[in-house]
């Protein structure tokens, strides 16, 4: 589950961040309202955590902008000290789909995260697939399958075949694929990237006289229907 985190105060915002992580969880942190819009706009969430007291522009600024301007449906999860029936009226009102007082639990959190993201989910059409070159996966219930056969894939390597399938034929240095995927914008000076690429070909590939994952020397990595007697 990929987190979108907007909450000022560094100390909550850690604390959030390493329990989130050490879940599962991937989780980008925006310490002002107007740096938390640039990263919505630039990635796609499964969920958003946003406090109200901002700098820059505050949380039923953020949330109003989500949903006009963007026109996201994302869930989110308003968490403010701002515990008045008024204030949790005006966030309700703005576009958010819960809101949870400061201080709280980590597992109440963590619950009401899950529930939003259930109930999203559900709304989501059982039919909304992804298909290229006989590769099949579908973004509700995380499965894949290639020719019909089912292929497992841990949570990572269904996000790195999901973003090759949105961008076919279309090649993709290691550093971008650390970027869109695993949301780094450094280089971490492993070679995780090439783990997980092999990770996929081992899965999807093995067995197949056409190859769907290739290799693009000097640059990275692409999607593409086609044989490749080099690899």
């Amino acid at each position: 589950m990929k987190v979108l985190l907007i909450e000022d105060e560094k100390n909550i915002a850690s604390f959030i961040e390493r329990s989130l992580s050490s879940a599962g969880y991937q989780v980008m942190a925006a310490y002002d309202g107007e740096t938390g819009l640039d990263l919505m706009a630039g990635n796609e969430f499964d969920v958003i955590i946003l406090d109200i007291i901002l700098p820059r522009k505050n949380g039923w600024e953020v949330c109003q902008q989500i949903r006009q301007q963007y026109r996201k449906d994302t869930p989110i999860l308003m968490l403010s000290a701002l515990n008045h029936t008024n204030h949790v009226v005006k966030g309700l009102e703005a576009g958010a789909d819960d809101y949870m007082a400061k201080p709280f639990k980590l597992n109440e959190l963590m619950a009401r995260l899950h529930a939003l993201v259930r109930r999203y989910r559900r709304q989501i059409p059982n039919n909304k697939l992804l298909q290229y070159g006989g590769l099949e996966i579908n973004l509700e219930s995380k499965e894949a399958s290639r020719e019909g056969r089912p292929v497992k894939l841990t949570i990572r390597e269904f996000k790195l075949l999901e973003f090759f399938m949105r961008h076919p034929g279309r090649a993709f240095s290691r550093f971008e694929l650390l970027e869109k995927v695993w949301g780094l914008d450094f280089d971490t000076g492993t070679n995780v990237v090439d783990v997980y690429v092999n990770y996929l070909r081992n899965k999807i590939d093995k067995g197949y006289s056409t190859k769907l994952i290739h290799t693009v020397y000097g640059m990275g990595y692409i999607l593409k229907e086609e044989n490749d007697a080099t690899e």
